[in-house]
Formats: C-alpha cells, structure tokens, sequence
C-alpha cells in the first residue's frame, strides 16, 4: 500500500500548538492600483507561545507586513486573523489583547517616564503596575524624568515598557533592541524569554541576526515582499552548506586535494579565496573533514589556519540578499 508523507509547511505553526496569528497571501500596496506593492502573497502562522522572527534585507516588507497584523492599515489582499479576528476591521475586541511596540513610540517629550506610563496605563483595560513595569526594563530609577532627556536606547526600554504594560496575550515588536547597548540588549532578551515562558506570544521583526537565533523558535526570511525561506534556525542552516578553509602549503595546489564527500560550489555572496587561503563548501563536514585530514597527514601537509564550521544564519541571510529574485530552491515554504 502507498502512502504519501505530507512534509510540513515550515511557515505555519508546529502541530499541538494553537494558532493565534494567521496570515495567508497577504498584500501590501502604496499608491493605488499601479503603486508599488510592498508585500506580495506572504503565508505564515504563529502559534501560542512561540517567537515568529521576521528576517528581511531593508525594504523586504518586514515593518509593512507587521504592521497590516497589528490592525494598523487593511492589507490590500489577502487575510489576517488574530485570535480569529480581523485585526483591522474588529479592532476593538483585538487591540486590548495585544502589546506593540513601532521602531519609534512617540510619546510626548515633555512628560516624565512615570507620567507617559499612569497616561499610557489609563488607556488599558488591564494595566500591570507602572513601577513594575519599568523596573522590568530597568527604568523605574528614571521615573521623574522627562522623555526628551532620555537616551536613544532608554526610549526604546520606554517603548517596550508600554508595550507589555497592558498584559498583552500577543506582543509585537519591531527593531525592539535598535539602539540599545550590549547589557541592555541581553536584558531585553532575558524579559522576552520570561514573557514567553509565561504563554506569550511574541511576533519579531529585528536587523540582528543573533537576535532572532537566540530567541527565535521560528523564523522567516522575507526578500523583495515575498518569504524566501521559514523554519527553525537549525532548518534554515541546513540548507546551507558548511566550509572548510586553510592556508595552502607552497607547492600544493588545489588539484592535488582529494574530492571531498557532498562538495559544493561557493554560495551566492560567498567571499572568494584570496591568495594561498582555500575556502571549499561541503554539505557533509564530517565526513568531508575526515577526507580531507586523511590525504594530509600521510603526506605531512600542514594545513595552517584550519577552520571548519556549519553555515551560519548569516549565510543564510546573504544567500537570500545576494539572491537576483529573491529566490531560492531550497527551505522555500
């Protein structure tokens, strides 16, 4: 008997966790019928719980798409659903279910920290204690002063404070750590890794790659409007080949080396071997490694500078970057 194994759309939300953002063949376009269309056909589900990273190259459509699932504008085609609801058309029961946090708050220069909070708190119909609330992003000590005089990256704890103020169920953040300086960084990431042990559901844009493979369970790679690439970091990777690089003995050349197991040619955006440093890509490492360290010891060939490691989320980000299309023929959901 035969049977057809379905392989997982690596975009939707795992099985057994419940889905509480649904996006399917979302649209995006500026300036009427003949305008540029910013979001082109993008699919994706987050489920309770679960950190959706979304990954893209400037204007890949990562804020526009964002933005159409917080409700802010309708999407010109396609379907958002939040907690089963249109987030733009049935506003009012989503909004006081969600937290966001835009790449700028805008709150008035001219009150202090404790005042923007009780203001942004009487907006809320369930509001976490203002104190609490900035002591979690490491603010309370600024509560008397005004916004103007904050830091680039004490606003950005500002914005994220407002965010989580009203016990969100969904929490949007976009750019949330731009500014920030490497403490605050990791303590950002250390309170969206309790929200999330908590139940929340976190949907992420962010230019730092670390970032997203830190606190990613899932991401996409979004390029010229369209998700070229989704899965876990390690899916991602994977489709990616690893590299071994050394320096060249004088008087070896690279036809004297062995054909190594799974070779493969440089990745688009890969940097080229310069001088006697040989870089080689390989979807098999260990066995490639092994192949490789197998021709060279016999012959007391010293590999100087040896350097062998799976790709990285970089590469796979430069892969998508580098892309002509915005194609690619693998980890495509």
């Amino acid at each position: 008997m035969n049977q057809t194994m379905t392989v997982p759309d690596p975009a939707l939300a795992p099985p057994g966790r419940e889905t509480v953002v649904q996006v399917t063949d979302l649209r995006r376009r500026y300036g009427g019928s003949d305008g540029f269309e910013a979001v082109r056909g993008v699919s994706f589900s987050v489920g309770r719980g679960e950190l959706f990273a979304l990954l893209g190259t400037n204007g890949a459509g990562k804020t526009s798409t964002l933005e159409l699932v917080e409700g802010l504008a309708p999407p010109s085609g396609g379907t958002i659903r939040v907690f089963g609801r249109d987030p733009y058309r049935e506003r009012a029961a989503v909004r006081p279910r969600t937290g966001v946090m835009l790449q700028e708050g805008g709150f008035p220069a001219d009150l202090t920290v404790a005042e923007t909070a009780r203001m942004w708190a009487g907006t809320l119909p369930r509001a976490n204690p203002v104190d609490r609330a900035l002591e979690l992003v490491d603010l309370r000590h600024r509560a008397r002063t005004q916004v103007k005089q904050l830091s680039g990256g004490e606003r950005r704890r500002l914005d994220l404070a407002m965010a989580i103020l009203g016990q969100p169920e969904v929490l949007f953040l976009d750019e949330p750590t731009t500014g920030l300086d490497p403490e605050s960084r990791h303590n950002t990431w250390q309170l969206v890794r309790a929200l999330l042990v908590d139940g929340i559901t976190v949907l992420l844009t962010t230019h730092y790659l670390a970032e997203a493979a830190e606190l990613a369970d899932r991401l996409a790679i979004m390029h010229r409007g369209r998700i070229v690439t989704a899965g876990t970091v390690a899916d991602v990777v994977a489709a990616h080949p690893a590299r071994i690089s050394f320096e060249l003995p004088a008087g070896t050349s690279p036809a004297d080396l062995p054909t190594l197991p799974g070779a493969q040619p440089p990745p688009s955006g890969a940097a080229p071997s310069s001088g006697s440093r040989l870089t080689l890509y390989t979807d098999a490492l260990q066995p490639a490694l092994t192949a490789l360290l197998g021709w060279a010891n016999p012959r007391g060939v010293e590999l100087g500078g040896l350097d062998a490691r799976a790709a990285s989320l970089e590469e796979a980000f430069l892969a998508v970057a580098h892309s002509d299309d915005g194609s690619m023929t693998e980890g495509t959901p």
